[in-house]
């Protein structure tokens, strides 16, 4: 499985982005897609997931303003994020998880850097 973020880059605040996600090998609809962010100094953390049938969960400080999405036909998971703010300057990472057994295992991309200006 590989995973290839695209999207990111400096925007001042109040700006919008749009992330992409790639993935190749074993994903398919019915596996979780993600993002998560780390900026400097802190742990990584839940940014957005989307499940089998579309459904959504966000991190508290995203809501309202972010929106995930996914293109099956593509393989493909977007993140659509407006009115952005100085603390959404973080690295984003995208993840998909494969469920097996009673157990799973995550896959990242490989990050991209999102920088907003005040």
């Amino acid at each position: 499985v590989q995973l290839q973020a695209s999207g990111g880059g400096l925007v001042q605040a109040g700006g919008s982005l749009r992330l992409s996600c790639s993935a190749s090998g074993s994903i398919s609809s019915n596996n979780p897609r993600g993002w998560y962010r780390q900026a400097p100094g802190k742990q990584r953390e839940l940014v957005a997931v989307i499940g089998r049938g579309g459904i959504t969960n966000y991190g508290d400080p995203v809501k309202g303003r972010f929106t995930i999405s996914r293109d099956n036909a593509k393989n493909t998971v977007y993140l659509e994020m407006n009115s952005l703010k100085p603390e959404d300057t973080a690295v984003y990472y995208c993840n998909a998880r494969q469920y097996f057994s009673g157990t799973y295992r995550d896959y990242w991309g490989q990050g991209t850097q999102v920088t907003v200006s005040s």
